[in-house]
This record gives structure tokens, sequence and C-alpha cells, in this order.
């Protein structure tokens, strides 16, 4: 693109819009057709700017003149309730159904991982030694050793506040970090699993297998569900990166970024609840049967919920992004 025949041949029209939006007084029927007409052109000239010739004097000035006109054409909304029940009936769990071909694989390659580990550690005296002294051991996991008393370890609001924020900062940084090829994600979630594998493997090595399961089941199904989904997300995200298919790749980036984002405010939901599990259910004095009960029934509320309603939400070409109304203009490309 010749970006001078360009702006010589187009500038006459993005005059005459930034005529029209200074206009003080009400338009008349003519005029406001032609703001209409002028905004949808002005914004197919920025994206073609964008893609063949990007100049950041004329990218910033087109950017402004597209905003402006988007505001006065449709006007400035702001968020409603309407907003929240579409994002939590169906722009969530419709984004989560569509990751699903990513973050369920995690999830059985991540267990398989942390199962491996926790069975190496167990088998392995040498390897548990190398963890922490003998002496240590024992006191992580004799019976109201370190490993019980941590979820009573502080006032049950508290712990479940503390819970929840660092999960949820875990989560978001999966989601964040997957625009680097997904490789942050990875560590991330190694690190998750090493620290359940080393509880799994020290806890059964004292034959204390089934305490520690009634101990992290109830909270962790859920917690451990949010974490797979934001890490399988996070790599989706870094895979975009490759392969963006038949989307420009700046196109698919904001898009599946876009959905991310709203994924990271979901998914703190989630872990809310996993968080207020861990602080109030987990720790209190209900037979093992019945908080494992509880972990269960939120997890298959939870898969529902994504199956489901996701589901539904999806095939109806929901995908979690904005409204069309809200995204900025694009020019289509090919299949």
């Amino acid at each position: 693109m010749d970006l001078d025949v360009f702006v010589s041949v187009h500038r006459a029209e993005w005059d005459r819009l930034d005529v029209l939006l200074r206009r003080r007084r009400r338009l008349t029927g003519a005029e406001a057709d032609e703001l209409v007409a002028l905004y949808q052109r002005t914004a197919t000239h920025l994206s073609l700017i964008q893609s063949s010739a990007p100049d950041p004097y004329l990218t910033g000035r087109l950017s402004q003149l597209v905003a402006r006109a988007r505001n006065t054409v449709a006007g400035t909304r702001r968020a409603s309730w309407r907003d929240v029940t579409r994002f939590l009936l169906r722009g969530f769990p419709a984004a989560v159904y569509r990751a699903r071909h990513w973050w369920a694989p995690t999830a059985l390659v991540s267990t398989a991982v942390a199962v491996l580990l926790g069975w190496w550690i167990g088998t392995h005296p040498e390897v548990r030694s190398s963890i922490a002294a003998p002496g240590h051991l024992r006191e992580l996991t004799r019976p109201g050793g370190e490993y019980e008393t941590y979820y009573s370890s502080h006032p049950a609001a508290a712990f479940a506040a503390q819970v929840w924020t660092n999960n949820a900062q875990a989560a978001a940084m999966c989601l964040v970090l997957g625009v680097f090829l997904g490789l942050p994600v990875l560590w991330i979630l190694f690190q998750n699993m090493l620290n359940l594998g080393v509880g799994f493997g020290l806890m059964a090595s004292a034959g204390r297998l089934g305490t520690f399961l009634g101990l992290v089941l109830p909270h962790g199904l859920l917690e451990l569900t949010a974490v797979f989904v934001a890490a399988g997300t996070g790599l989706r995200l870094g895979w975009t990166l490759i392969d963006p298919g038949p989307r420009t790749r700046r196109a698919a980036l904001a898009e599946e970024g876009r959905a991310a984002i709203g994924m990271a405010i979901g998914l703190a939901l989630v872990l809310f609840v996993s968080g207020a599990i861990e602080g109030f259910v987990t720790p209190s004095g209900l037979p093992t049967w019945a908080r494992i009960g509880i972990g269960i029934a939120a997890e298959l509320a939870f898969l529902a919920y994504v199956y489901v309603l996701g589901g539904r939400a999806a095939r109806a070409g929901e995908t979690g992004d904005l409204e069309a109304t809200d995204r900025s203009a694009s020019v289509p490309t090919a299949a």
C-alpha cells in the first residue's frame, strides 16, 4: 500500500467525519446516515492501515476518530445486570466449554504426573530424605501434624480469603502468561503438581493416605479443575500465536485474549467457592465422607454448569468474547 496516496484519497472523508462529530446541534437524518457510512468506511481504513502499512500517528488519529464515531452511533453503554447475567449464564460457561479440548487433557496429564511423583516419593526413602530430615517428616505426617493443622491454623474466614487470593492469582498468571507460547504455564502447573505429589507421597509413606485424601478432596476437586481450566486456556492462547487459523494473528490473539480475561473473572468466582470449602468445610468436624461428598457435589455442579449451559451457549454461537457492538471493527479475512 502507498500510504501517501491512500491518505490523499481518503483524507476528505476523515475530515468530514470529524466535522460531523463536532457538530453541536442535532444532526439531520441525512447527516446521521452520512456519519454512519463514514464511520464504517473509516473503521475499514483503520484496519487496512494496521495490517498493511502501520503508521503510529495515522493509526492513533483514526483510532480516536473511530472510537468517537462508535460512541456517537451506538451510544455510551454502561455495564448492567444484563451484562452480568449474560456473562454468568452464557459467556463464561461457553468459553470454558470451548476450551475443553485443552483443559481436559491438561487435567488428565497433570493428575498422572502428580500421582507418579507421589508414588516415586512414597516408595523411595532416599527421595524423602532429600526433601526434609526424618524428624521433620514425622512432624508433617503424624496425627495432628502440620498437614492436618494447616487447614485450621487460622480463622476460617481469613484462611478462605488467603487461599482464594493465592489461587486466583495463580489462575490469572496461567491465563495471562499463556501469551508467551505457554511455557510459563507449564512451569506453574508443574509446581502445583509437585506440591500435590509431595504431600501424596509423604502421607502415603506414613500409612495416612486416606487422611490426606480426606483433607484434599473436599476443596481440591473444584480448585484443581479451575487451575486446569486456566492452564489449558493459557496453553491455547499460546498456541494461537503459532497457529491463528483463518484469522489474522492480531485478530485471533485479541479474540482469545478477551475471552481469557473474562475467564479469569469467572474462575475467580469458582475459586471463591473452593476457598470457602477449604476454609470452612475441610477443617470442620464433619465426617470424612460428608466433606468429600460436598467436594464432589461442587465439582459435579461446575461440570454440569459448563457442559449443559456452556455447551448450549457455544452451540448457539457464543464464544465468551465481547458482544459484536463492543468490539473494534475489523476487515474480513478469507478462510
